[in-house]
């Protein structure tokens, strides 16, 4: 089993951006465009030298195709790891001291992924966004789990019938505890400074508070339709003390067939995996394990300084 780490870099290379810009773009349409951008400039970096300068779309001979380039020259392998692309964690990180930032990280876990490893995952996901900020601690750490979604109709009824309990089992509920005690270590080691969760009404969030050693100080939800949080959540959210915040995030960021066609030999592809006519490269079942999204803003100037995502994969040798 190979793990492909899947990264986007700094999106904002191209300008700070002030927090307050309005924007509508769901995540996902967000990571899966800018892994594209990122793959293909990374494989422009490794393009071949034309007269003692790189090729340009002037200089490039007929038939050149970023395909061309062989994922080995921009990836980077370490261990049982593949870096897609290669990341110079060296030349990356924030320009300031860590008191002048607000860092922000939501995992979303995927579904199908086994409950079991989610807390190896946790650690992971969170190294590796420290080692690319080249920062000691986030502010706020924020989990989605899979197959858990918000729904405001169900929390304004749940006083008449209760909908958590009928959809999701306990097995469901121990599956999220577990996984939160890594979550709960790394606040308790200083990591995460404040932790949180995604999707949860009242309900569900009171069967949580009930087992968890350190509670969530933020509650993450996705009003779909009239952007009103229901009464109830807001008034078990303020006997609490948990913030509610709204986003416009999908639930299943990363599906396995986006991440065949990122990584495929197509025309919009970066021809890492195998294809047709002995193509080299990499063959086997790929399924999508977490994708991490970090955003570090400037606290004085309310600055977007660095904004990314890191994915993980896991594809059967």
């Amino acid at each position: 089993m190979t793990k492909l780490i899947l990264s986007t870099s700094n999106i904002m290379n191209g300008g700070p951006s002030i927090i307050r810009r309005p924007t509508s773009e769901r995540s996902n349409v967000e990571l899966i465009n800018a892994l594209r951008t990122n793959f293909l400039a990374s494989k422009q970096a490794f393009a071949p030298i034309t007269n003692g300068t790189p090729e340009t779309s002037q200089t490039k001979p007929p038939g050149h195709k970023p395909q061309d380039i062989p994922y080995s020259m921009w990836t980077a392998r370490d261990g049982d790891s593949l870096f897609i692309p290669s990341i110079e964690f060296s030349d990356s990180g924030l320009a300031e001291e860590r008191s002048q930032y607000d860092i922000t990280v939501k995992l979303f876990f995927l579904p199908h992924t086994s409950a079991s490893k989610r807390c190896t995952h946790t650690q992971e996901a969170i190294d590796l966004v420290l080692k690319v900020l080249k920062m000691p601690s986030i502010d706020l750490l924020i989990v989605s789990f899979p197959g858990v979604s918000f729904d405001a109709d169900d929390e304004e009824e749940e006083d008449e019938e209760p909908n958590w309990t009928q959809q999701s089992s306990e097995e469901d509920l121990n599956a999220m505890i577990d996984t939160w005690r890594a979550v709960e270590h790394l606040h308790k080691e200083g990591t995460a400074l404040q932790v949180g969760v995604s999707e949860f009404g009242s309900e569900r969030l009171q069967k949580f508070l009930q087992r968890t050693k350190v509670r969530p100080s933020v509650d993450q939800i996705n009003v779909r339709d009239c952007c009103v949080v229901p009464k109830s959540l807001i008034l078990y959210a303020k006997q609490e003390k948990i913030e509610l915040l709204t986003h416009n995030d999908c639930t299943n960021v990363l599906p396995s067939g986006t991440v065949r066609e990122l990584l495929g030999p197509g025309e919009n592809g970066a021809a890492v995996l195998a294809g047709p006519e002995g193509r080299e490269g990499l063959k086997g079942e790929i399924e999508p394990q977490w994708v991490v999204k970090y955003t570090a803003v400037i606290r004085d100037r309310g600055v977007i300084e660095n904004k990314g995502y890191i994915a993980m994969a896991e594809i059967s040798d």
